[in-house]
């Protein structure tokens, strides 16, 4: 049987270009990038290489790319740095966030030794630049925002009257690791302090991501005990993986961004169209400003584990619930904070490697499994 991958919001095959960029540092060049020998300086202009490409593609500076292992620990590096740029006042620092932000943004802020302010949203899943600015206090730190929803796509167009109407002294975060590589992302634009990309959802590895942070801007290290990334992230750097990653941002480069955007909407409109010619299904989030690459799906009358089991036996690969729920799917905190249904969520993806066939394969299956489970309830 012939799979059909829809779950590349969650992580992207890897690009060609990436794999065949990484290969020559996983078969050899060992050496760290932190020594002065010739083999250290090979795996040194590797890495500033990589950089470059990031860089370019989500137009900053170079050396305001600061590599990590994941997005994850690209938010906590935000978070906990903005908290703990000031540990020296004498109250607790005040943080603003939304409440359809991805699980390492909330879970950062709430275990930051900071209070927490927590911005709802409308029924699409929008925040207003108006509610966020205004739960800002003289005390406050850090807003930390998304760019757009990982869960049911829509594109937070609030964000720039956010970081333009920020007071002075708070520092932006912007969550744009949902995002980078599916929309136009200009950091110097944006005008952001701090931003969050990550590499596998944009078809690199898994194991490198990025913070931005704006020429400037002065933050604690997160992981400490080396000087790499000039002192902001110790650890030696895993060279494959950023290699990896800098090739596969150089391959969304010359348009090659837009054409597959183009293309992922083309898909995603087809799913929709599938989807919600069965009774009792429609789209959640913003259907019109939204992620180009992925739709979430309320299916009424089943919940999503059976669904996704049905799917799964006939070769179609999508997920539910929040991006990084365990084994065992729980509500979803984004579709609550949108006051809608959060047991019965589909969130089908496609990507860069995704073909007609592969929709084609969920518009066959997706009514087939709907209407058995239908079936048996009724039974």
């Amino acid at each position: 049987m012939n799979r059909a991958y829809l779950d590349h919001a969650s992580s992207s095959p890897l690009r060609p270009a990436a794999l065949e960029a990484m290969l020559p540092y996983l078969r050899g060049n060992p050496a760290d990038p932190g020594r002065v020998h010739s083999d250290g300086r090979i795996t040194r202009v590797a890495i500033e290489e990589a950089r470059e490409a990031v860089a370019a593609l989500l137009g900053a500076r170079p050396r305001e790319v600061v590599f990590t292992a994941t997005g994850t620990e690209a938010v906590n590096t935000a978070v906990y740095g903005a908290v703990a740029r000031v540990a020296d006042r004498p109250a607790r620092p005040h943080v603003v966030t939304t409440a359809v932000e991805h699980s390492s943004v909330l879970e950062s802020c709430q275990r930051a030794d900071a209070e927490l302010a927590i911005v709802g949203v409308d029924g699409e899943g929008r925040f207003d630049a108006d509610e966020v600015l205004a739960a800002c206090r003289p005390d406050t730190v850090l807003v930390t925002v998304q760019l757009a929803n990982h869960e049911v796509g829509t594109v937070q167009s609030a964000v720039p009257a956010i970081v333009e109407g920020a007071p002075d002294g708070v520092l932006v975060h912007v969550d744009a690791c949902a995002a980078a590589g599916h929309l136009p992302l200009d950091f110097g634009a944006l005008g952001a302090d701090l931003c969050s990309v990550t590499a596998h959802k944009l078809g690199g590895p898994k194991g490198a991501a990025a913070l931005l942070v704006r020429r400037g801007v002065r933050l604690p290290p997160f992981v400490v005990g080396g000087a790499q990334e000039r002192a902001r992230r110790a650890g030696i750097e895993d060279v494959p993986a950023l290699v990896g990653f800098g090739a596969a941002a150089a391959a969304l480069g010359g348009g090659n961004l837009d054409d597959e955007a183009a293309t992922a909407r083309r898909q995603t409109t087809r799913l929709v169209a599938d989807a919600v010619a069965v009774d009792g299904v429609h789209q959640l989030g913003d259907p019109d400003r939204r992620l180009p690459h992925l739709v979430c799906l309320a299916v009424d009358g089943v919940e999503a584990e059976p669904v996704l089991l049905g799917l799964d036996q006939r070769g179609v690969a999508v997920h539910s619930g929040s991006s990084c729920s365990s084994e065992a799917l729980e509500p979803s905190p984004v579709l609550a904070a949108m006051g809608v249904d959060a047991d019965r969520s589909l969130r089908p993806s496609v990507g860069w490697s995704t073909t007609d066939a592969d929709v084609a394969a969920f518009g066959a299956a997706f009514p087939e499994v709907v209407g058995k489970l239908r079936a048996l309830r009724g039974g």
